[in-house]
């Protein structure tokens, strides 16, 4: 029996790595946007502390140096919150464009496995053709073989 061979199973093959390294470049991306997040996440929760403690100390005996204190944490965390949603913002782009490369390659693969799959069935009624083919000149040949004896 004949043995079916893609012709660009090396192109499947680099089109399946691409993917997997699209998928890991995908994983890595939505981890830094995360980690990014997370850090924004705790410079809100800081200055959430702040501003309560700003509250507590303006209750308690007025104490301007302690105030202007937690005002100036207050200001430099909200300096700090800005640069963080900035990186949240590139780390989310980033994300979106893993996504779209991760998207592309397995468009790719599937096209290429399509064709792989669409050249088998080929190879599959060239294989039938070559068969009928083969029984037909057996049974001609066996008809005509019968009809030479008698």
């Amino acid at each position: 029996m004949a043995k079916f061979v893609y012709k660009m199973q090396n192109i499947l093959n680099i089109k399946m790595r691409l993917e997997t390294q699209a998928k890991t470049e995908f994983s890595q991306a939505s981890a830094r946007l995360d980690e990014e997040e997370d850090k924004l996440r705790s410079l809100i929760l800081r200055r959430r502390t702040y501003e309560d403690e700003l509250k507590n100390a303006s209750n308690d005996k007025l104490d301007i140096n302690k105030l202007k204190q937690y005002n100036n944490y207050i200001a430099v965390i909200k300096e700090l919150m800005e640069k963080q949603a900035l990186q949240v913002r590139v780390a989310q782009k980033n994300l979106d464009k893993a996504r779209e490369k991760l998207n592309k390659s397995m468009q790719e693969r599937k096209i290429h496995e399509k064709l792989r799959e669409k050249a088998f069935d080929e190879f599959k009624e060239e294989l039938k053709a070559e068969e009928k083919k083969e029984i037909d000149q057996l049974v001609s040949f066996t008809y005509n073989d019968r009809g030479k004896k008698a």
